[in-house]
């Protein structure tokens, strides 16, 4: 493949604004990396060093993860917005996410208490879940 081939690809994946859902898929992927890190960060940092109770630090930081997931989702991975009014979009954007903080919680929990995984690991199989309840949802209600 040519230079100008290459950087015409990495244009279409990386810079350029589109709706191919293909293309929107590996961004909210590279985009939901970045939040998960934000989010298993906090929770490694909130929880073994400030002493906070494993499932409220994953509620801070799985909001601290949202946070980032949405503000790079609208100005990078969806060009098209179903939804004109912001306040809306934020509404509906933190009630998925709030959904997605519900499956979280119990995953976690679930794995943590009841199958007796490190909490990090019950976070790490709950994102699983979580990332494709995300994606889904805020595609079919927001970003169509």
């Amino acid at each position: 493949m040519s230079n100008g081939v290459q950087t015409v690809v990495i244009r279409q994946l990386l810079v350029s604004r589109t709706d191919r859902v293909s293309i929107q898929l590996l961004r909210y992927t590279l985009v939901g990396g970045l939040a998960f890190i934000v989010d298993f960060l906090s929770l490694f940092v909130l929880t073994d060093f400030a002493g906070v109770h494993y499932l409220f630090s994953a509620a801070i930081a799985f909001v601290l993860g949202v946070l980032t997931n949405y503000l790079l989702s609208i100005l990078w991975v969806f060009q098209t917005r179903t939804v004109k009014n912001l306040w809306m979009e934020v509404v509906i954007f933190t009630l998925i996410g709030i959904i997605g903080l519900g499956f979280n919680e119990l995953l976690i929990w679930g794995f943590t208490e009841k199958a007796h995984f490190h909490y990090l690991a019950s976070k790490a199989v709950a994102t699983v879940f979580v990332f494709s309840w995300n994606f889904i949802a805020r595609k079919l209600a927001l970003f169509r």
